[in-house]
């Protein structure tokens, strides 16, 4: 869901990054560095080229902060976007000589891995620790609610619910459709 007005950190920052303000820069990779080196990571499994992407992603950001559009989404959302266009680049740079499928196959793959690893990320706590006893600590439902605390019932709610969010990371949707300064999503 796309909001009318950004956050007030998103606004403030990319005035601040617009005005050149290396401390907001700084600001901005503390807060973002782990996404970006995790997904590209995730994305690459090579540790060197998903340090490469970040400098990328993190040097385009504070060349062009006025790419970010607010109207867009977050300004997380729009550097996990950087993010993937310049790790899906690389792939295929260093994939050039590869069968174009079996390519497409692997960025098909690298993408909805990256993309559950995000929404994972950005799920509220008590559906990501639900998650996580369930599907990590193999515990049933029972031992999950025991757990956390809650109700059988309760936890299954967040368990269902959190599934069902993570079943996202396997479909396209139009916002893969990016807007300028998001970086085109293959």
């Amino acid at each position: 869901m796309v909001k009318d007005a950004p956050p007030r950190w998103d606004r403030r920052m990319q005035q601040r990054l617009a005005r050149g303000e290396a401390a907001a820069l700084g600001e901005f990779y503390d807060r973002f560095a782990a996404l970006v080196h995790n997904q590209a990571h995730r994305m690459l499994d090579d540790e060197e080229a998903a340090d490469q992407v970040t400098r990328e992603v993190f040097g385009y950001v504070w060349e062009n902060p006025h790419a970010y559009d607010p109207k867009h989404g977050s300004m997380r959302s729009w550097v996990a976007r950087l993010t993937h266009r310049q790790a899906v680049l690389r792939l295929r740079a260093a994939d050039g000589a590869q069968d174009p499928e079996e390519l497409e196959n692997r960025v098909r793959r690298a993408t909805a891995a990256a993309r559950a690893d995000y929404i994972v990320a950005s799920m509220p706590a008590p559906l990501r620790a639900a998650l996580e006893l369930a599907y990590v600590q193999r515990r049933d439902y029972r031992q999950t609610a025991a757990d956390l605390g809650v109700t059988g019932d309760e936890a299954r709610r967040r368990l269902r619910l959190g599934l069902q969010l993570l079943s996202t990371a396997n479909t396209r949707s139009s916002a893969d459709q990016a807007p300028p300064g998001y970086g085109p999503t293959p």
